[in-house]
């Protein structure tokens, strides 16, 4: 028997699924159908007990936790799990897949992360719509009551962050051209959509001093990640940094919110965020204005830019076509710019892949 206990004593209960501890933190819902995997590993759900809204997960397994020839996760997201818990309707202890290598169950387990499955998460999911996203705890005992720590008092980034810097250089197709990316928690597909069009990626911490590194780089990657914007003031004054120098800048997710931030803009919190992987987005034209044209997206984010904030000679690129939300900001010149969701996928579609290619343009 498990529990998951909202901040006003809401009770959903369950079976237990993974590790049998008890966790607390924000309860936020995932409306993917596949990308579990991704998901979990995903450090911008550091500090989040996470609920699918797929009725079946882990029906397909979990892949190996291998890494690739420049030493990170070949086939997750990040190192290891960043979620505290994990709520699902119907959790599969079977699976088939040619590349699986543990069931879910037994990976949340192996990784100490508490779940619960048989959840009417339909019914949680709706109180989060309606209410907005809200502190929670999973108990293995039932209702017993507990203070509820918010992990959004804390700076989540500094503890995702890589702690000191690491280069990569592509193994194949060098162009001679490298980026320092702000590990604010980069997702893994973001170091691959670089090496892969042949950059060389210099992973630095989220408080890193470009002034005085002794890295040569050609622009400015600002990563997604976790909690509130306005706790990374190091980052923010980095990127202020990176456009006196007149550096290319991009920008994902978080890095869309620190952007706004280091130019004068503003950031607010969503009542229950986006996050799942088919949200259209509507791209506007180099005076803001929306065009015809739209992509399908990934997006894992619980904050926003402000549309009316922005300063002269920035307009809006991307906004949500459900909510009208910002989902992208870019200067006239072309050479900075930034989007809300996730051009990487991993999971979901692959629309916006193309972003990549027009960074590596703008690094001459």
């Amino acid at each position: 028997m498990g529990s998951l206990i909202l901040a006003d004593g809401t009770v959903f209960s369950g079976e237990s699924f993974g590790a049998p501890v008890d966790a607390d933190g924000e309860v936020v819902f995932n409306t993917g159908m596949a990308g579990y995997v991704e998901s979990l590993t995903d450090p911008s759900y550091e500090g989040q007990i996470l609920v699918f809204t797929y009725p079946l997960i882990g029906n397909y397994g979990v892949p190996t936790e291998e890494k690739n020839e420049y030493g990170f996760a070949q086939n997750m997201e990040s190192e290891h799990i960043h979620v505290r818990g994990v709520i699902i309707s119907q959790g599969s202890e079977h699976f088939s897949h040619h590349s699986a290598a543990s069931s879910l169950k037994r990976w949340l387990e192996h990784h100490k992360i508490p779940a619960i499955t048989g959840v009417d998460t339909r019914a949680l999911t709706k109180k989060l719509r309606e209410h907005g996203v809200m502190l929670g705890r999973i108990s293995q005992k039932g209702t017993e009551s507990k203070t509820i720590e918010d992990p959004n008092t804390k700076n989540l980034v500094a503890e995702v962050s890589c702690k000191e810097p690491m280069t990569y250089e592509p193994k194949e197709n060098a162009i001679g051209k490298s980026v320092i990316v702000f590990d604010c928690g980069i997702k893994n597909n973001i170091l691959r959509s670089f090496l892969k069009r042949g950059v060389t990626v210099h992973r630095v911490p989220w408080d890193y001093d470009l002034a005085s590194s002794p890295l040569k780089f050609d622009g400015v990657f600002i990563s997604n990640g976790p909690g509130d914007p306005k706790s990374c003031v190091a980052t923010i004054r980095q990127i202020q940094w990176s456009l006196k120098q007149n550096l290319p800048t991009f920008g994902i997710c978080l890095g869309n919110q620190l952007l706004a931030l280091a130019i004068g803009g503003d950031t607010f919190k969503l009542k229950y965020g986006h996050r799942g992987v088919n949200q259209p987005c509507i791209e506007h034209d180099a005076q803001g204005k929306p065009t015809k044209k739209c992509i399908i997206t990934s997006q894992n984010h619980g904050f926003a830019v402000k549309p009316d904030q922005l300063p002269k000679g920035w307009h809006i690129w991307f906004t949500n076509a459900n909510d009208g939300t910002v989902e992208g900001i870019r200067h006239e010149s072309g050479r900075f710019f930034s989007v809300q969701f996730h051009p990487e996928a991993t999971p979901g579609p692959e629309d916006a892949n193309y972003l990549f290619d027009e960074f590596v343009k703008v690094l001459g």
